[in-house]
């Protein structure tokens, strides 16, 4: 739930401060990418989308390399994503991104986080097209389970993280990034308290579910 939230929390960010681009949808951004090729959109919302897409591949091979056994990698996956946010939020809240190169190195360092974030935990936090697909289909033939609650809650946790960041950047713009931070800070914390670092299941993922970290 904190990732989902925090995932919401970094998109409106870069979105709406850096340049209406995604850090972590990278369907949408390869959409923007497309209609900047088709000469629509904005003027250099193409390298823009390049910086992200690269910057998210690079995350989430990193990820990957560090996710191996689960357990203590798993946490300094979420140490390396929220410190990456906050680096993000100290440059944005500082006001020291003051040219365009310097919001390109804004978006690489957001989306670099969504990048490790996407190999986290076996249940997709930054991608959500699966996970309503899935849901509606289930809800369809009657076949709603009680975890399918949490499903909602994911679902209702991007919006609410999306609408953090929204209004912190319309009232006090210098801490717009400071959500996502928050909330990954928070997951960080639910995952070193006791009990928290339970390994999740790594059998055959349904539609709504990625990968496991460090599976095959």
């Amino acid at each position: 739930m904190f990732l989902s939230a925090a995932s919401g929390a970094a998109d409106a960010f870069v979105f709406l401060c850096v340049g209406q681009v995604f850090a972590g949808v990278m369907t949408g951004n390869l959409v923007l990418l497309g209609a900047s090729a088709a000469g629509a959109g904005e003027d250099g919302v193409a390298l823009r989308v390049v910086t992200a897409l690269a910057a998210y591949a690079c995350g989430a091979a990193s990820g990957a390399l560090m996710a191996g056994r689960l357990g203590l990698r798993l946490r300094v996956m979420l140490l390396a994503e929220t410190v990456l946010l906050g680096a993000a939020a100290a440059l944005w809240g500082l006001d020291l991104v003051a040219s365009y190169g310097d919001r390109l190195g804004l978006l690489a360092l957001v989306s670099l986080a969504m990048g490790i974030q996407g190999r986290i935990r076996v249940t997709p936090t930054n991608y959500f097209t699966g996970t309503l697909t899935s849901l509606a289909g289930r809800a369809a033939v009657r076949e709603l389970e009680p975890a399918d609650v949490w499903v909602l809650g994911r679902l209702g946790a991007v919006v609410a993280g999306a609408a953090l960041a929204a209004v912190a950047e319309r009232w006090w713009s210098p801490g717009a990034a400071l959500g996502a931070v928050v909330l990954a800070a928070g997951a960080l914390v639910l995952e070193t308290a006791p009990g928290g670092g339970r390994r999740p299941g790594t059998g055959k993922p349904r539609p709504d579910r990625g990968n496991p970290a460090g599976a095959a």
